[in-house]
């Protein structure tokens, strides 16, 4: 992966901060993916774009994550700190089966294709009324060819899909698609208990870049305020340049 350039992930943190973490996630798939249409990065698996903001991790910040959670067992609450590896979770892409995923329950047959961000805004703009309308409606979005009884399924059959065809549909696609949601399971070594959580890569890195957007601008204006240059010229300073110039400054 080319890595972005200052300037642009600058511009990437500034577009950001008027967004919610759904429009905030696509401005990072974006710097991930500069050369991709946005109808391509709306309709990529979960999973491929998950694996793809590891990636953009990597490169911007390096392989370790580091993670902090508290365990939820009644009276223990210890701060757990934990690291993952960026590498790693950058190679689980999804392997969706050629023609999508089929699922066969009772008088159904239906092929559904992997959820994409675009599906998951669509659901919540609609505001299902309980959990089982949202999986409903995300079935129904991601159905490409559906039948009941051997007949094509009217647009109404397909928007009241009975539970267990929604459960296979779940079950398929999370195992075609496993880094759709990471969910972490980590032992507290006080108490012993299980603590779950779901680590969102896209709120992570946004949390990484907004501290390092605010740490440059800060490094523009000394260096700026010392030596009368532009943002560009500074910006153009590599890394290491900035700081021995930022050590100058702080000498002088």
């Amino acid at each position: 992966m080319a890595v972005t350039g200052p300037a642009e992930l600058l511009a990437t943190w500034e577009a950001g901060l008027a967004e919610r973490e759904a429009g905030r996630a696509l401005l990072l798939h974006r710097a991930a993916r500069p050369g991709a249409a946005p109808e391509a990065l709306l309709s990529a698996p979960l999973g491929e774009r998950a694996a793809d903001l590891f990636a953009l991790r990597r490169a911007l910040f390096g392989d370790r994550l580091e993670v902090t959670l508290d365990c939820t067992a009644a009276e223990c609450g210890t701060a757990m700190e934990f690291e993952l590896d960026a590498g790693e979770l950058a190679a689980a892409r999804p392997r969706p089966p050629e023609g999508g995923l089929r699922v066969a329950e009772g008088a159904w047959t239906v092929r559904f294709r992997l959820p994409g961000p675009a599906d998951l805004a669509a659901v919540a703009a609609a505001r299902p009324a309980d959990a089982t309308a949202a999986r409903r409606l995300l079935a129904a979005r991601c159905a490409l060819v559906a039948h009941r009884a051997g007949r094509e399924a009217t647009a109404e059959q397909l928007a009241d899909l009975p539970d267990p065809v929604l459960k296979r549909f779940a079950e398929a696609a999370e195992e075609a698609d496993p880094g759709a949601e990471l969910t972490l399971e980590i032992a507290c070594p006080e108490c012993g208990a299980a603590t779950s959580a779901e680590l969102d890569i896209a709120a992570y890195l946004w949390t990484e870049l907004d501290a390092w957007a605010r740490d440059l601008l800060l490094d523009v204006h000394l260096l700026a305020s010392a030596y009368g240059w532009s943002e560009p010229e500074i910006l153009a300073l590599s890394p290491l340049r900035r700081r021995y110039y930022l050590e100058l400054c702080a000498d002088a």
